[in-house]
């Protein structure tokens, strides 16, 4: 069980002087395949109208967390809750119909012989035909598939057939909606355009969320709030901004965004490395001459001709209105640096660098998580 996680692994949602219920609170919980821990130790909590993410690589536990809340795994240790109430301890549940849980699938799971609308009505079953039909309606035009009802789900698009699992989820008024890696079917321009009018109904909803995803992009454009999972557990909890300029371990380092770790030692109130010596708020924590990884981002390095660097362009990657150049330094360093793509160079050719750093994020030689800027 993991007990050096930093505060933020443990999110409050809103700062209020009287914090609102959570609406999910996931405390302290573990799961197992036989002696394979999957999860270990894991806690976050949710207020109403929040849509978070557990974004991580394959393997990491992060759709096991969800299928545990959504009572498809049996805890080993730790506890769920709902609205206040325990849903799962150890070795217990609630069966997963009793939880008032949406859940969208990434192969949509619609039911081929149904109708649309009676796929978006089935989980209304009891309700009264004329309020049924009525809240079909609603959700399909929330979706924007308000004439698509009497249609079968293989006479619509791969985005449409994922508008139909999100109104089929969110009929009954689930009280948390979980959302397992729900675009990756999908092509990248799709993806990205989904996943912003999802995120526009589920707020027009007020719908508190969980999405499952290893692409940040859709993290990053989805959630308010964001769990990095490794191992089984959070590595980090923040919004998209605190992850990217504030990682508190080399793994969110190294997973977040694009960058490298340069060497440098500690100077006085600076760190000295390759590119230069750069101020760092943070350099009394350690002691003069100490060995320090510094992440340098892409954005840290600018395009400028007359520059005090020079970096000799090993590979490119065109981006459109950029191109992402890889560098060997003059150290033999290899550093990453986003330019103007209308400076298109080929390999070999000098590019002119200056750095502009506003958070310098370092980490102890050696040392295995915690960031120095924490």
């Amino acid at each position: 069980m993991r007990n050096d996680l930093p505060v933020s692994a443990i999110p409050m949602t809103h700062a209020a002087s009287v914090p609102p219920r959570p609406v999910v609170e996931v405390d302290r919980i573990a799961h197992a395949f036989g002696r394979h821990t999957v999860i270990d130790g894991l806690s976050f909590s949710l207020t109403a109208g929040t849509i978070a993410c557990l974004l991580g690589p394959s393997g990491c536990g992060k759709t096991t967390v969800l299928r545990a809340i959504a009572g498809f795994e049996t805890l080993r240790a730790g506890e769920i809750r709902i609205d206040g109430e325990v849903v799962s301890s150890a070795g217990s549940g609630l069966p997963p119909e009793h939880r008032r849980i949406g859940m969208v699938f990434q192969d949509y799971a619609l039911f081929p012989h149904l109708t649309i609308a009676d796929n978006v009505g089935f989980g209304l079953i009891g309700t009264h035909r004329t309020q049924r039909d009525a809240r079909v309606r609603e959700m399909l035009a929330l979706v924007g598939l308000h004439d698509a009802g009497n249609r079968y789900p293989h006479e619509l698009s791969g985005g449409q057939q994922q508008r139909v699992a999100l109104a089929r989820a969110l009929a009954p008024r689930p009280a948390l909606l979980l959302l397992d890696e729900p675009f990756s079917n999908l092509d990248i321009d799709l993806r990205e355009r989904l996943g912003q009018e999802v995120r526009d109904i589920l707020r027009a909803q007020g719908t508190t969320a969980i999405l499952v995803t290893h692409d940040q992009h859709e993290a990053f454009a989805m959630a308010d709030e964001i769990g990095v999972m490794h191992g089984g557990r959070i590595e980090q909890w923040g919004d998209a901004h605190t992850l990217y300029h504030q990682p508190a371990t080399r793994f969110v380092a190294g997973f977040i965004g694009q960058g490298v770790l340069l060497r440098g030692r500690v100077r006085k109130r600076a760190i000295a490395l390759a590119i230069g010596t750069l101020p760092w708020r943070n350099a009394l924590a350690l002691a003069d001459g100490t060995e320090v990884d510094v992440l340098i981002r892409p954005d840290d390095l600018v395009h400028d001709a007359a520059g005090p660097l020079r970096g000799r362009v090993l590979d490119k990657a065109f981006r459109g209105a950029s191109i992402l150049y890889t560098l060997q330094l003059d150290d033999g360093s290899r550093v990453l640096a986003l330019v103007p793509s209308h400076h298109d160079l080929p390999p070999g050719s000098t590019l002119g660098l200056r750095v502009e750093a506003d958070d310098v994020i370092a980490f102890e030689a050696g040392a295995l998580s915690r960031s120095s800027t924490l």
